[in-house]
């Protein structure tokens, strides 16, 4: 089965509507990570066939859980997962991608550039130094091994009432316990992702 009808049917899964347009510009930005990859080693995943599942898929899983928001700041974006995928398929949402190396700043660039990609943002700096100078609705990462530096670092960049969500594999029990009390878990959502035999989990902490 080719890329395009395993994107079909994954989005199908997913309960996900989107154009051929949008899931051209889905596929165009996976044979950028492609590309890049060779030179550059944004990710571990090498087979374009599995960033479909590992990368597009597992990203594109969060989209029903961000409700009304209309800006998100992805922390530690990388090869720009979850923001851009999630910006393709949402541009009326605006995606700021932070990331603390210049390499993949310079890629996540290119794919604003080459996809035409209006509501992105990407932003070279440490998640502890950055200063946007307003909050976003959805504060959002799964680069974080550790819950709980990714809240204490990121919990100033949420808006009252908007929320934190970090992207874990297995239910993060001993993480959640780790938490203080003032870091309250609101939900924590199980992940299907298409193609994808592992545990992914959505966990949803509210901004005060």
């Amino acid at each position: 089965m080719s890329l395009a009808s395993r994107l079909v049917a994954g989005l199908e899964a997913l309960s996900i509507k989107l154009d051929a347009v949008t899931q051209a510009r889905l596929l165009q930005y996976l044979a950028l990570i492609e590309k890049w990859n060779r030179v550059h080693n944004l990710t571990a995943v090498r087979d374009v066939n599995h960033m479909l599942s590992h990368h597009l898929m597992d990203s594109l899983a969060v989209l029903p859980h961000l409700e009304r928001a209309t800006s998100l700041l992805d922390v530690g974006s990388g090869a720009g997962l979850p923001g851009i995928p999630l910006a393709i398929a949402e541009p009326r949402l605006a995606v700021t991608l932070l990331d603390s190396s210049q390499k993949r700043v310079s890629f996540l660039n290119q794919c604003k550039a080459e996809l035409k990609l209006e509501n992105v943002n990407a932003i070279h700096q440490r998640v502890e130094d950055y200063q946007p100078g307003q909050g976003f609705d959805v504060v959002i990462s799964r680069a974080f091994a550790d819950m709980s530096a990714f809240v204490a670092l990121s919990r100033r960049h949420g808006k009252p009432g908007g929320r934190l969500l970090a992207m874990k594999g297995r239910y993060p029990d001993e993480e959640i316990a780790k938490l203080s009390d003032a870091d309250r878990v609101t939900k924590v959502v199980e992940l299907t992702i298409p193609e994808l035999n592992a545990h992914r989990h959505l966990v949803e902490i509210a901004v005060s």
